[in-house]
């Protein structure tokens, strides 16, 4: 068994990259004009989620983690702690369940898309995945839906009367709400957004078909840039939902086979191994996103000011502004190494989209 020690600096560890890496995203998105868009809101949504969860959850699941369970808080605070932990876990399955479905509405018909995908409407998705993730949250708890004999579990229990052994603080699955619950938050969710995500695939395919097909060779490059850009962000928000399912899967199947046993005390160990295997999602997402995205990794380049992009900068500004002011009257020059970086810059991005095809 690891020491506490140990233990206590990697979870403290864990915090703190989820909190950094989440406001990291975040930021990335504020301050990055072609990350502001309506349809990264959604992916703002999720960052804020996976933040809310480090700063309110996961400091005390770790002081249960150490403590070996034990709670001191008393009945009503760890109901609390609960319901808002199941509300932030529901609202990270609706959030990229809203990223697949706005996915599938800009590759399908992106000519629409700025008309069905409207802010209004984004504004609506987001107040519905909150509602409905507060209701699945508070409502099962506090109304005793879980327990077995259906009532409010820890009501009982006062701050202080822990006794010697101590009481722990653990959401109780010990009837079939269980099978309600698992179906209706993650894994019908889990089966529309699989079915998009191949919808997505076979529809990206074709369109990249027919671009090939009905452009000139000239003039491909250009054409395929805004299609490649919706293809990129496709493959990164996928792979968000591949980490997804790696994460979470564990825990849900854990979660339903202890409700149907109507296991009153489940293994400390699996318990926790497959909790946190979900916790570690969250710190998961912000690695993901620069790690896919062009766009991302230029905006957390931007936010760190990262010192790597300023060493290989081959010549330096006052350089740069002294040959400016010697070459003040050739205008042509600019000009032509303006459209020389612009072609290198669509002939590069095609053929990122050309090999994220061949790789697809």
């Amino acid at each position: 068994m690891m020491s506490t020690a140990f233990r206590w600096v990697v979870l403290v560890v864990f915090i703190v990259l989820t909190i950094g890496g989440n406001v990291l995203v975040i930021l990335a998105v504020g301050t990055s004009r072609r990350l502001r868009r309506i349809s990264n809101c959604f992916v703002v949504l999720l960052a804020i989620t996976d933040l809310l969860l480090g700063l309110l959850v996961l400091p005390l699941s770790a002081t249960l983690e150490l403590g070996s369970g034990r709670w001191t808080l008393g009945g009503t605070f760890c109901n609390i702690y609960l319901s808002v932990d199941v509300l932030l876990c529901t609202t990270s399955i609706f959030s990229i369940l809203a990223i697949s479905i706005d996915r599938y509405l800009a590759i399908s018909g992106p000519l629409s898309y700025s008309k069905r995908v409207t802010p209004l409407r984004v504004a609506a998705a987001i107040g519905a995945i909150w509602a409905v993730s507060m209701t699945v949250a508070f409502v099962s708890i506090h109304l005793g839906w879980n327990t077995v004999d259906f009532s409010v579990q820890n009501a009982d229990w006062e701050m202080g009367d822990e006794g010697e052994e101590g009481r722990t603080c653990r959401y109780e699955w010990n009837n079939n709400y269980v099978l309600l619950d698992a179906f209706g938050t993650f894994f019908l969710p889990l089966l529309v957004m699989c079915g998009l995500y191949h919808r997505i695939f076979l529809v990206a395919r074709a369109q990249a078909r027919r671009i090939r097909a009905a452009t000139p060779s000239f003039l491909r490059s250009a054409s395929l840039v805004a299609t490649a850009r919706e293809h990129k962000a496709t493959v990164t928000l996928a792979a968000v939902l591949g980490a997804f399912i790696i994460c979470w899967l564990p825990y849900f199947i854990y979660f339903i086979c202890m409700g149907l046993r109507r296991e009153m005390d489940p293994p400390h160990l699996t318990h926790s191994v497959v909790l946190w295997l979900g916790y570690f999602n969250s710190a998961l997402n912000p690695i993901l996103y620069p790690a896919l995205n062009r766009d991302f990794r230029q905006a957390y380049g931007q936010l760190l000011r990262c010192s790597t992009a300023q060493k290989w900068t081959p010549i330096p500004i006052r350089t740069l502004q002294q040959e400016r002011s010697v070459s003040n009257g050739l205008q042509s020059e600019p000009h032509w190494n303006k459209q020389c970086g612009e072609t290198r810059l669509n002939l590069r991005e095609a053929n990122d989209d050309a090999s994220l095809e061949h790789g697809s």
